[in-house]
């Protein structure tokens, strides 16, 4: 059997079956059935999370020994208690000179102990509703856990974001892939979108993109000290797509006065008006996630082949993005995979393969300097 070589990619393609995983954190209800059509918003689980636990210090808020705490609540064990309402009292001397201590809290009354001479107050449950995120068919179900959906998309894998999960119709901010992303080109109806701009965008044009209400906004590049504003500090090496921004933020190609990959650019542009679902959520680290765009598809394009191909497998005829210079940004099909390592200029050895442009010239290049692109 043949060996086969693979190497990261960032996943740019008109068509392919995707499948999310919508999963709660604690067990709760599961709202939809196998087979059922769900669009991006629709609610498909449910849960309440337990409330925040508020201990009160009875004890020495009423100068009591904690053993005789018990017997001056006001609430048992599983009471329910509004903010500012008594929750105890002291005995007093002849029925005078009571102590009433009111709760700061509102919830339920957990547990009273007598001896610590604390109350626990836990705080109101928290509900927490999972979106489909993606529209498209629940293909399975797994009962108090939640539902995987499946849909046929187009799909952009961009190499950094900020920002979570959303959703709006696709807007075009620029005309080439080129252009930078200035605030002057965001308007007043791009509320709800998701914005696909070109090269660089400004930390202005972010800033204006959240303010009239954009859900997102792609382009190709971002200067770091535009991140560093946009956000209020520096982005650790830490998971992101927890940023409370009001916008996600994607970058397509990296950091700094780079253009859109033409191939995406277009591609995105012939979707303008469809239903996008976003997500800026990266780790570089273990367990690598990229943000991504989904657009689903109404239904598979009939001319779109069979990919014979395994994610991130390298063969001859596959295309793929030069991402170190000489040739950076430059887009070629693989035209050889030489076996053995070789030689590079800087006299280290590397695997390395060899690309052929639409120029018709050739050049080898190390392995890992090339991402592939999905036809």
């Amino acid at each position: 059997m043949m060996a086969k070589a693979y190497t990261p990619g960032l996943l740019v393609t008109r068509h392919k079956t995707h499948r999310v995983m919508r999963r709660l954190p604690i067990s709760g209800d599961v709202k939809v059935s196998l087979g059922d059509v769900v669009t991006a918003d629709n609610i498909v689980a449910e849960t309440a999370l337990p409330g925040d636990v508020n201990p009160v210090n009875l004890s020495n808020q009423m100068s009591l020994p904690p053993k005789d705490v018990v017997d001056c609540m006001l609430k048992k064990e599983g009471d329910p208690i509004t903010k500012d309402e008594p929750l105890a009292q002291t005995k007093g001397l002849f029925g005078m000179f009571k102590t009433t201590v009111n709760s700061r809290y509102a919830g339920t009354v957990e547990t009273v102990s007598p001896v610590t001479g604390q109350v626990i107050i836990r705080g109101a449950p928290l509900p927490v509703q999972v979106r489909a995120y993606m529209g498209g068919t629940v293909v399975s179900v797994r009962e108090g856990e939640g539902c995987e959906i499946e849909a046929e998309v187009a799909y952009v894998q961009g190499i950094f974001g900020v920002g979570g999960e959303t959703n709006g119709h696709i807007m075009m901010a620029c005309e080439a892939h080129d252009q930078e992303v200035t605030a002057g080109l965001i308007t007043d109806d791009m509320r709800g979108a998701v914005v696909i701009g070109g090269a660089r965008m400004t930390a202005e044009s972010i800033e204006k993109a959240r303010n009239v209400g954009a859900a997102g906004i792609i382009s190709g590049g971002i200067d770091d000290q535009d991140l560093k504003n946009i956000l209020g500090y520096d982005l650790g090496v830490a998971i992101t797509g927890r940023e409370e921004l009001g916008i996600t933020v994607i970058v397509t190609e990296g950091f700094g006065e780079i253009g859109m990959a033409e191939r995406t650019f277009e591609m995105l542009q012939n979707h303008v008006g469809d239903q996008a679902s976003v997500n800026g959520a990266t780790q570089i680290r273990a367990g690598v996630m990229r943000p991504e765009i989904i657009i689903p598809l109404a239904s598979a394009p009939a001319d779109q082949a069979d990919q014979d191909f395994e994610e991130g497998q390298l063969e001859i005829g596959r295309t793929l993005r030069v991402i170190r210079d000489p040739w950076f940004g430059m887009i070629g099909e693989v035209s050889g995979l030489p076996a053995e390592p070789a030689v590079l200029g800087s006299g280290s050895k590397a695997r390395v393969l060899e690309v052929k442009f639409p120029s018709g010239e050739t050049a080898i290049v190390p392995r890992a300097n090339v991402e592939l692109i999905e036809e």
